[in-house]
C-alpha cells in the first residue's frame, strides 16, 4: 500500500529531523529511519494499531517519543501527523477534513 503525508505532517516530520540533527548529526538520520520503519509496518498491517478517533489510528515509533497518526483514504495511507507524544494530544484534529 502506498502512503502520502499531509503537508502539515511532512513539515513536522522535517522539523523533528532538524531538531534531532541539531542534537547529534546521526540522530536526525536515526529518527527518519525509525519513522520510515514505522510507516512500513503500517503499510503491511494497516489495521493493527488502535483507533484514536473515527477512522484515525496511531502507531508508536520505537526509540523516539512519537506516534504516526494515519487513516486509509482513497486506496492509500494518509499520514495525518508525525506526533510528538509530549505535545498537546488533539492538536491535529483540524487536519481530518476528508472528502
Amino acid at each position: 500500500m502506498n502512503f502520502v503525508f499531509q503537508p502539515e505532517a511532512e513539515t513536522e516530520f522535517n522539523q523533528a529531523i532538524d531538531y534531532y540533527e541539531a542534537i547529534s548529526p546521526a540522530l536526525g538520520y536515526d529518527f527518519a529511519q525509525e519513522i520510515h520503519q514505522t510507516i512500513q509496518r503500517i503499510t503491511l498491517f494497516p489495521n493493527a494499531w488502535p483507533v484514536v478517533k473515527g477512522q484515525i489510528r496511531r502507531s508508536l515509533v520505537k526509540r523516539f517519543p512519537y506516534g504516526i497518526l494515519y487513516t486509509e483514504y482513497q486506496g492509500q495511507l494518509l499520514i495525518i501527523a508525525v506526533m510528538n507524544l509530549h505535545r498537546k494530544p488533539d492538536y491535529w484534529l483540524n487536519r481530518i477534513k476528508l472528502d
